[in-house]
């Protein structure tokens, strides 16, 4: 073998197509900066554009929608360049690929499908990054988009990445605005006005307070008595508050429920067990052993 023609054709491929490879990859470093520069960018100028919480939501979604696009639009066309630069036709690979295509588009039926439905969920503004939703059996927190698949991250901190083929329905906890429904249980023999009058009152300082008054829009809704068990009345109620924010007041009002509660000597009904003793025929109780 001739080490040194080897070595020669080596060196010439480097000067020549070798220069140009790494030409190309240095540039889509930068066009992948560049990518997700412009995204960043673009979505600073749109929330500098209004003031809601809601159009940033939607601003950030896209943002990453377009900066995924972007990005694999540059490895496609640097993957392409390279295969040219390194003395591969492209033309015929490209024609395979269209076969090949056709023969495994009924294996990427789910892909399409994927791709499909998360277009539509992005256009017609279901999920955000940022919203709580429920989809696919999962709940939690959206914390990215795109057209392929959605990631949540649940209570406990688990991410659960969902094909958007698998989304047929979406439940969203916080679009535009929340609730927290409340059951509020007292024993039977309770005033009822008594205690709708005190939840009024816990629902006003709750409002005036300046660390939750910002999070709740509306004054309580008093539904009215909802329905009898066995040692309650059911009380139900709602409050509407800023997105994301009704699990912390309905936290903070069941606190002070319970406090308020308390001073007024209401009673919050607890499971009750009560015993009745047999007697025998002469009136005498019989003895009864309790564990």
């Amino acid at each position: 073998m001739d080490f040194h023609g080897f070595l020669k054709r080596v060196i010439e491929w480097f000067i020549t197509s070798g220069l140009h490879v790494l030409v190309i990859l240095i540039l889509v470093g930068i066009a992948v900066k560049v990518s997700r520069l412009v995204s960043n960018r673009l979505v600073l100028f749109f929330t500098k554009q209004r003031e809601d919480e809601e159009f940033h939501k939607r601003a950030r979604t896209l943002g990453d929608v377009v900066r995924y696009i972007m990005v694999s639009a540059v490895y496609t066309i640097a993957t392409m360049t390279i295969l040219r630069e390194i003395g591969i036709n492209i033309g015929p690979i490209l024609a395979a690929a269209g076969i090949v295509g056709l023969a495994v588009g009924f294996g990427a039926q789910s892909l399409v499908k994927d791709v499909i439905t998360g277009f539509f969920i992005l256009m017609e503004d279901q999920i955000r990054v940022g919203d709580v939703v429920e989809v696919a059996g999962k709940s939690g927190q959206v914390e990215k988009v795109n057209l392929r698949t959605t990631a949540l991250r649940d209570m406990a901190g688990n991410v659960h990445y969902i094909p958007n083929g698998q989304i047929s329905v979406v439940t969203n906890m916080t679009k535009e605005y929340s609730r927290y429904v409340f059951d509020i249980g007292v024993t039977h023999q309770e005033n009822m006005d008594e205690v709708i009058e005190i939840i009024k009152k816990i629902d006003e300082g709750l409002r005036n307070d300046p660390e939750f008054q910002n999070d709740i829009l509306e004054p309580i809704e008093i539904l009215g008595v909802d329905k009898f068990s066995g040692s309650a009345v059911i009380i139900k109620a709602r409050t509407t508050t800023r997105p994301t924010k009704q699990w912390r007041i309905g936290r903070e009002f069941n606190r002070r429920i319970k406090q308020g509660f308390n001073e007024r000597n209401i009673e919050i009904p607890l499971p009750r067990v009560r015993l009745y003793m047999d007697q025998d025929k002469t009136g005498q109780g019989c003895p009864q052993s309790l564990k």
